[in-house]
């Protein structure tokens, strides 16, 4: 999971980079010369510090984020639950209205796979693998360094039993709601959040989580 992330990031890093060189070389091509360069202000270097502390409420500094030039700001993740049962990704994309610039509106996709989680049956205990792909819309507000945030959407799931011996244990489906809400604080460069996060699902459980991190970037 964390080699492919980091790959797609590594892989829009080089694309950024390899059309900043065709761009130099072309300027070397049409005047003959390389293209000047000159030192940036400090009023820019201020606007430009300010916009990346700016990010969306659901959003973490600490983590990979990306960017783009209309304003929108890309953010991947690992997940992992602390019991150890469930790994998987988190892809988050958020922006700000020009004109609503506190108030911070995005989507998130979840990819989850779960082994060996213990649940019931017909009164009966197993174990389940599941696999849940799930899309959400996001809506928070900054208020100065703290910002809140509420997520609503639908996760697709999928249960198979470890031990399919018996007619009993069949393979569950179904699709479900998933809602959640979460509080970012930042002091500096610390950063504190608390999240929660619900999938109306009995099989489903064990991703009901209430997750609370610091980040501090060196």
């Amino acid at each position: 999971m964390k080699a492919g992330i980091a790959g797609a990031i590594t892989m829009a890093a080089s694309l950024a980079l390899m059309s900043s060189l065709a761009w130099a070389e072309q300027a070397v091509l049409d005047h003959g010369e390389a293209p000047a360069f000159t030192e940036a202000n400090g009023e820019l270097l201020a606007s430009l510090a300010l916009s990346r502390l700016d990010v969306p409420s659901f959003t973490v500094r600490a983590s990979d984020l990306m960017y783009l030039d209309n304003g929108l700001v890309v953010e991947g993740a690992d997940l992992e639950t602390p019991d150890g049962y469930t790994s998987g990704f988190r892809l988050t994309a958020g922006f700000s209205p020009k004109s609503l610039p506190q108030v911070d509106l995005g989507a998130e996709l979840t990819y989850r796979e779960s082994d060996e989680v213990p649940a019931r049956h017909a009164d009966q205990a197993m174990l389940l693998n599941t696999t849940t792909v799930g899309g959400s819309l996001l809506a928070g507000v900054r208020l100065g360094q703290f910002g809140v945030y509420a997520k609503s959407g639908f996760v697709e799931w999928e249960g198979d039993p470890v031990n399919q011996s018996e007619p009993l244990y069949m393979a569950t489906a179904g699709t479900s709601r998933i809602q959640g809400f979460g509080a970012r604080l930042q002091h500096k460069r610390l950063v504190s959040r608390l999240e929660f996060e619900e999938i109306d699902a009995p099989s489903m459980a064990h991703l009901n989580l209430v997750t609370a991190s610091l980040h501090y970037p060196f």
